[in-house]
């Protein structure tokens, strides 16, 4: 069952677009917002830092051409959290699930930025026959395992106690954004991350320090697609690169764009989604 959710960002508008609804499943709610027209669906998975509305102007794009759905993840706007703890990407990929059943989704893209990436790498576990092709953008590889496992846990819960959501969100533009970013692009981001619900963040922290997508490089489709900001310092291009070559992906970058390239560059994004979305139509 879907309800529109009202709440201070959705247009109030004859014709609303992009507007945020809550569907009810059996493992919970899932906060969304979606757009669009057509037989095809991009499914758009959010970092740790944003949520569902980070994609608004990358869906004003896609709109005319496909569904596009983009989530609230367990934990986020009003989305349930997991009932783990310490959450494995497998188990929000379970939601997703959930979300992909009761929208009727038959078939989709899905495209991960960052920790979205390590959630999708859930995903590709199930093998799920309605997703046709992955799409990572600047991917979350994880600390599971890693000696830098807890000095990452550590550090983000520390900031978060001490400075609290609005001090993270204040501090994000400098990080997540290159310099061509524009003042709405710092707001954007800024904007999206004052909307956190630290239950939620501290369970995306314990999904980026306790779990790899390297567990899941057997699971990933082979048309697979990787692509960076050719600016980004959270996930940087050479690693980006790295895990492209490892798993035998394609690799490119995005111009002029830090680590929330889809924000700063709507366009390029949109027409990456666009060419895989070729893809899916051909197999679909």
């Amino acid at each position: 069952m879907t309800q529109a959710f009202p709440n201070s960002d959705t247009p109030t508008s004859s014709n609303p677009f992009f507007t945020y609804e809550v569907v009810k499943t059996g493992k919970g709610d899932i906060g969304l917002r979606r757009c669009g027209q057509g037989a095809h669906t991009v499914v758009l998975l959010h970092g740790i830092s944003s949520g569902a509305d980070s994609w608004r102007e990358c869906a004003r794009l896609l709109q005319n051409n496909m569904q596009v759905v983009a989530w609230d993840a367990p934990g986020y706007g009003h989305s349930t959290p997991l009932a783990q703890a310490q959450p494995q990407a497998v188990d929000y990929a379970r939601q997703l699930q959930c979300l992909l059943n009761e929208l009727g989704v038959e078939h989709c893209l899905v495209v991960g930025h960052s920790l979205g990436a390590l959630m999708a790498s859930g995903l590709a576990k199930q093998h799920d026959p309605r997703v046709k092709q992955f799409l990572l953008i600047s991917p979350a590889l994880g600390y599971g395992g890693t000696d830098k496992a807890e000095q990452v846990r550590a550090g983000r819960f520390a900031a978060l106690s001490e400075k609290g959501v609005h001090g993270i969100a204040q501090a994000l533009p400098n990080r997540l954004l290159s310099a061509f970013a524009s003042e709405a692009h710092r707001h954007a981001v800024t904007a999206n991350a004052m909307k956190l619900n630290e239950g939620g963040y501290k369970q995306a922290v314990e999904l980026l320090c306790g779990d790899d997508i390297y567990r899941y490089a057997d699971d990933f489709p082979q048309n697979t697609l990787v692509y960076c900001g050719d600016a980004d310092i959270v996930t940087p291009p050479e690693q980006s690169a790295e895990f492209a070559k490892r798993m035998g992906f394609p690799f490119d970058l995005i111009s002029r764009a830090g680590h929330a390239s889809y924000i700063e560059q709507p366009q390029q994004i949109a027409d990456l989604i666009h060419q895989a979305m070729s893809n899916v139509r051909g197999v679909a």
